[in-house]
């Protein structure tokens, strides 16, 4: 009887210590997602204040009584905020799409075929990770200005076309495809390229969405590359919108207009990473499963 007493004790005691780690837990957590959250909450508030209320605010509130549309209006009115966009969106989806052919043509064919040196020539692909992303916007600069592709939609695609880490994570995942597949592909007179596009690519899908979505956003929010090879309002990206904006648009005091026109740049991404979170986890831990 001392023995149910003492274990029933020392399951009560457990649960307590399980509770207050639990708590202590989601308290962390929450604590981190104000953290994480209030720039953005910032952001949006500030992008519905009036002009004249913020300069006003000897000490920043966190809510308006008076929010307005006008800053909205001001972003696509003041500046071509709506070509930076359509220049974004093109810049983003032609080179998300050649990307993606040349990775998994590469990637297959690490995978699955078999040819003299491949394991050198992948160690060589994988080795150019280490160089520095300063030395290869160096060497690519060089290359466009002397190809005469600056201030062009092709001199700004063409040196983000390929990726040694999709690549990599790409063929890792081609690679627990079972080999079965491929040989019973192979009897039946199929080519590679027609296994690869009806089995490996569907078979491979969440992988393949995933580095699509992520190579999005990363197009959407480059600026280094583009504000280098650019110098024609026409060509701009929203990324190198903003510092446009900034300088010969709104006006460094003008916050609130600013605010409004990030706000209208984050939303497509904020809106592409919730309707595919899921498949990016998905994709990602795929990835680096093995076997």
């Amino acid at each position: 009887m001392e023995k149910q007493i003492d274990f029933e004790r020392m399951q009560r005691a457990a649960r307590r210590r399980k509770g207050a780690v639990r708590a202590l837990t989601y308290a962390l957590l929450a604590l981190w997602a104000v953290m994480v959250l209030f720039p953005f909450y910032w952001m949006l508030l500030t992008s519905f204040k009036e002009y004249g209320a913020y300069n006003a605010e000897r000490i920043p509130a966190f809510f308006t009584l008076s929010p307005t549309l006008q800053n909205y209006k001001d972003a696509f009115t003041s500046v071509p905020l709506g070509r930076y966009l359509a220049n974004t969106v093109i810049f983003a989806l032609a080179t998300t799409g050649i990307m993606v052919v040349v990775i998994t043509l590469a990637a297959y064919a690490f995978a699955r075929l078999e040819f003299r040196g491949k394991g050198l020539l992948f160690t060589l692909i994988l080795s150019l990770m280490m160089i520095p992303n300063e030395l290869v916007v160096i060497t690519n600069y060089a290359t466009i200005t002397n190809l005469g592709m600056r201030n062009s939609f092709l001199g700004l695609i063409l040196p983000s076309v390929t990726s040694v880490f999709y690549i990599y994570l790409l063929k890792e995942t081609f690679e627990q495809v079972p080999d079965e597949l491929y040989r019973a592909a192979k009897v039946d007179g199929t080519s590679d390229l027609k296994y690869l596009c009806k089995v490996m690519i569907p078979i491979c899908r969440p992988t393949l969405v995933t580095i699509v979505i992520l190579k999005t956003i990363e197009c959407w929010n480059s600026y280094v590359w583009p504000r280098l090879i650019t110098d024609d309002p026409a060509y701009y990206l929203v990324s190198n919108g903003i510092q446009e904006i900034r300088e010969n648009g709104f006006g460094r005091e003008n916050i609130p207009a600013m605010m409004a026109a990030v706000v209208v740049i984050s939303v497509p991404l904020i809106l592409l990473f919730f309707a595919f979170r899921k498949k990016i986890m998905e994709g990602v831990s795929r990835g680096g499963l093995k076997g």
